[in-house]
């Protein structure tokens, strides 16, 4: 059987179930969402990728250090248990300046306070400014400007 033309407004509706199911995973990090109703199927899937490498701390280019071996999702592991990680609190986007070409909000070295910003992270168009959990100096950055992120993903290392 044929299913007819969807009409603006249930292609509206149907766009913001796919939102609201997409926003109900980061609140519960579940990995996966599946609904049915009025002959519509909806599946919503996080996509979860176990990472081979980890980005090398950012460093201006004259101090950067030579190429070492791939880092085993282990050492990957090691790093979100650090005291010290900062970890994503959602998916998205992570840039290191409020815009292209600006100043980064704080490089390896930079000593922040508790609520600082240190990176935003965009989310579904929307800019999100994330605080420094706490006072210390920047030891690591673990991501690249401009990466996509996961939730619970560290992001920097504060020691």
């Amino acid at each position: 059987m044929a299913r007819q033309p969807a009409d603006k407004s249930s292609k509206h509706d149907d766009s913001a179930l796919i939102r609201e199911l997409a926003l109900l995973l980061d609140e519960t990090s579940l990995t996966e969402i599946e609904i049915e109703r009025a002959g519509l199927r909806v599946r919503v899937a996080r996509n979860i990728n176990v990472a081979t490498s980890v980005p090398t701390a950012y460093m201006p280019a004259a101090a950067a250090a030579p190429a070492s071996a791939a880092v085993t999702p282990a050492a990957i592991a090691d790093l979100a248990k650090h005291p010290g990680a900062v970890p994503s609190p959602m998916v998205g986007t992570a840039y290191w300046s409020p815009e292209p070409g600006a100043k980064p909000f704080v490089e390896v070295g930079t000593r922040v306070s508790a609520g600082q910003t240190l990176l935003i992270i965009e989310a579904m168009k929307t800019m999100n400014q994330i605080p420094s959990p706490r006072a210390g100096t920047v030891t690591q950055i673990l991501i690249e400007d401009g990466q996509p992120v996961e939730f619970g993903e560290p992001l920097m290392i504060i020691e």
